[in-house]
Parts: structure tokens; sequence; C-alpha cells
């Protein structure tokens, strides 16, 4: 969540500044530097820590460099920057770490007023600073734990992604490769049993029995390759076309969208290209992949001999493609007419 750390920092940086250029406060030029200087080590801190791993290192930075912009601050507005502490310890070390660190925040702050300020729990301005501060900490703590969720409920729709493909797969594998096997059990029969009487026959049914294993063979190579999860949905689909009758077309930049996301719209493509091949008779096959501000967009057209899509959803795979796109919250639609061509578009959020 790195535009939650951003934003706490460059409201602190706006309050700050205008306490004392308002004049709400002494106007010191060496503590008014220090200060802005504190807050945009955060923000270069925070580009640091999104890319390496220390994260005990970085929190305890962010805690040492929260002290001494709390020190320079007039206003006492910095102490804000304290209720980032129990969030990102939530999130690095769990929710024990995160609470525990919650709760000597306010201790210190309690104790801070203590010392400092006498009579403190009869003056309102810091009751309420205080009753802020614990409300703060306890919304940090709360939305640590929706991000924790998400992070889990992404890592099971990965699983199940996984499973869902898995059993596609087996599908595959019992289907086509089934077929192609027991072909070859039936044609070698053949063989041996007119070995002697007719040859000739003899020999068309080996052609044919290695013309099946040519076929099964394909049919494995094809199955081994979807099992391999794409890293760049572009180079992927890049790997699906052969620049002559599959084309690929991009718009926009491509950026990180999740692997659950990638493989599906990876397989989606794989899926309306075999169909292509093997149903449509297509001689054209456009693939276009469109990165938007909210999503991905992923179309596949071709020029083929088109269905009804109201009765072919089973023998196209589109329920499979449905629920694979399920997982990961998108959505798929198909348009066909026989003499039509097929099109097959898949929208993922992004």
């Amino acid at each position: 969540m790195p535009w939650v750390t951003s934003a706490v920092y460059g409201i602190v940086l706006v309050a700050g500044l205008y306490w004392v250029f308002a004049g709400l406060g002494p106007n010191d030029p060496l503590r008014t530097i220090g200060f802005g200087a504190g807050v945009a080590a955060l923000f270069a801190l925070e580009w640091f820590a999104a890319r390496h791993e220390h994260a005990a290192a970085f929190l305890a930075a962010r805690l040492a460099l929260f002290v001494a912009v709390a020190l320079l601050d007039g206003s006492g507005l910095s102490r804000a920057l304290f209720v980032l502490l129990p969030f990102l310890a939530y999130l690095g070390f769990g929710r024990a770490a995160g609470s525990a660190l919650g709760a000597v925040c306010l201790g210190l702050l309690v104790g801070g007023f203590a010392v400092w300020v006498p009579e403190w729990y009869r003056q309102a301005a810091v009751v309420s600073d205080l009753l802020m501060f614990g409300l703060g900490l306890v919304l940090a703590v709360a939305m640590a734990e929706v991000v924790l969720r998400e992070r889990r409920s992404a890592a099971r729709v990965g699983e199940l992604s996984a499973a869902v493909e898995r059993n596609r797969l087996a599908r595959d594998i019992h289907d086509s490769l089934g077929h192609h096997l027991t072909a070859i059990s039936v044609q070698l029969e053949k063989a041996e049993a007119f070995r002697a009487h007719d040859p000739s026959v003899a020999d068309r049914a080996l052609t044919d029995a290695r013309r099946s294993a040519r076929l099964a063979l394909e049919d494995v190579r094809a199955s081994v390759g979807a099992l391999r999860a794409p890293v760049s949905l572009v180079a992927a689909l890049g790997d699906l076309v052969d620049g002559e009758k599959v084309t690929l077309r991009v718009v926009g930049t491509e950026r990180p969208i999740g692997q659950a996301a990638v493989t599906t719209l990876y397989r989606a493509a794989q899926e309306a290209l075999t169909n292509a091949h093997r149903h449509s008779a297509a001689d054209e096959v456009r693939v276009s992949v469109e990165y938007t501000a909210d999503e991905v967009r992923l179309t596949v057209r071709d020029n083929g001999r088109g269905f009804v899509v109201a009765e072919q959803v089973d023998g196209f795979g589109l329920v499979g493609l449905r629920e694979r796109a399920a997982l990961v919250g998108g959505v798929v639609a198909v348009e066909s007419a026989p003499g039509a061509g097929t099109t097959v578009r898949l929208a993922v959020g992004a």
C-alpha cells in the first residue's frame, strides 16, 4: 500500500508548512528546512523500501525519521506519522507485531503528555488529540487487516485457478490423448490381422497409426506448454503468433497485473486460437491486447466459418473460459454467427 504512506507524508508536510507560513507559530528557517528535508527523506525511504526486502531495517529507519520530523515540527501535527508504524508492522510481521506496536505508540503518547503537560487529562485539546490518535491507530490496524485478507484472497484465487487449469488439462488429456492412443491400438491390431492376408490394408493401418501418434505428440506438447505459466503476457502471446495467419497488436504499455490474471488471459488466447485452427477453418486470426487505466482487454478475432453461440457453448469451451475468468474478476464475451467468424473478448481489472 505505498500510496498510504505517501499520502500521510504529503498531508503532514502541507500541514506543517501551513502552520509556519500562516503565522500560527514561530518561523525558524533552519527548523523549517530541517522539517522539509526530513519529510523528503521519508519519501526517498519509501522508494527504496519498495525495491528491497529488509522490512525490519526500513521500519527502524522510519521510526528514527518520524522522531526527527516530529521534533522539528512545531505544530505537533507530525504525531500522525506514528500511526503508520503499527500499520507497516502489521503488514510486515503480522497481527501480533502490529497490535503490540500500536499499544506501545499509544502508551508513549500518554506518557509524553503525563511528563510534559501538567494535568493533561483536564485539557480538552490534549484529550481530543489523544482520542484522535487512538482512533487513527484502530483504523490503521483495521486497514492492515483488510490488506492482509486481500493478499490471502489473491493467493486462494491463484490456487483455485491452478486447480481449474489442472482439471481442464486432465479433461483435454483424457479426451484427446486417450482418443489418439485408442486409435493407435486399433490400427496396430488391424495391421497385425491383415499383414498376411492384405498387406495394403495393413500398410494403411500403420500409416493411420503413425498419424495418430503424431497428433498425440502434438497434443502432449500443447498440454505441457499450457502448464508453463507465462511471466510476461505480451511475450507469451508473441510465442503464439506466427506473423502470417496469426498477428498480434498491443495497445498501451505492459505493466504488472498479477500472475493469475496473466495466466487467465494467456489461456483464453490459447483456447481461442485452438478453436480457430481446429474448428473454424480460419485463415486469418488477429490477437490484440489493450492496457487501459483500469483493466487489460484481450480480443481474439478470426474470419472462420463461425457458429451459433447458444448451440456451441460446451464445444467452444466457453464454460471453462468463464470459470477461469471469474476467478480473477474477469468478464468473457463471445460473438459469432455462421459465416461471420468468431470474436472472443476477455477483460480483467488491473
